[in-house]
């Protein structure tokens, strides 16, 4: 069957029977990409895994960086979830956000094969036609913000954290490649969050 162009429109589930099996494709995904990797992954075989026909897995996600992009999304909002105790009142803000960071880099690096699959669908995926891509935005900048006590965020607060974002995907990217040690890249996420975080640690307007 020929590739389908990422720029068709993906669809959305409707139905909750749609939606269970679009979740059952994100996870067939993750486990043939934790495997083989992105290049490796073939579009029917994860419909075979996932239990559904062809057509359907490319009505959900036209390509593999709209399957892999969305397998990211997934995975940073339960992540997401799961972090919504809220902030230690203890912690200077911005060792909250880097150990949140940090956290989230622990947990892609477990599955590192499926880590680079979701990085490089995600890191050139056009937000224009793979919308998935900015539930990947919207959900860490929620959650920082929320680490950080920012219920109202000015511009220079948005910059920030849009800085320290892109500072932490070249980070976990750098890892992933074998450029950067585990422990250096830990160490860079923690300071990149005490530099740019610096300005606005001392008024945050935490409840």
């Amino acid at each position: 069957m020929p590739r389908i162009a990422e720029a068709r429109t993906a669809a959305e589930p409707s139905s909750p029977g749609q939606v269970e099996r679009r979740e059952r494709i994100l996870r067939a995904a993750a486990h043939i990409g934790a495997e083989k990797g992105l290049e490796r992954v073939q579009m029917h075989e994860v419909a075979k895994d996932a239990g559904v026909a062809i057509g359907t897995l490319y009505r959900y996600f036209p390509s593999k960086t709209h399957l892999f992009t969305a397998v990211m999304a997934d995975r940073v909002e339960r992540f997401d979830e799961r972090t919504r105790s809220g902030p230690d009142p203890a912690a200077e803000p911005a060792e909250a956000v880097a150990q949140v960071l940090v956290s989230a880099s622990r947990e892609l690096l477990r599955k590192p094969t499926l880590a680079v699959a979701m990085l490089q669908s995600s890191n050139t995926a056009n937000a224009a036609t793979v919308p998935d891509v900015g539930r990947i935005d919207r959900t860490f900048r929620g959650l920082i913000l929320r680490v950080l006590g920012i219920r109202t965020p000015t511009a220079q607060d948005m910059a920030l954290v849009r800085l320290l974002l892109q500072l932490w995907y070249g980070v976990l990217q750098a890892s992933l490649n074998a450029r950067v040690s585990i422990v250096d890249a830990e160490s860079d996420i923690r300071m990149g969050a005490e530099l740019l975080l610096a300005p606005r640690s001392n008024s945050c307007d935490r409840s």
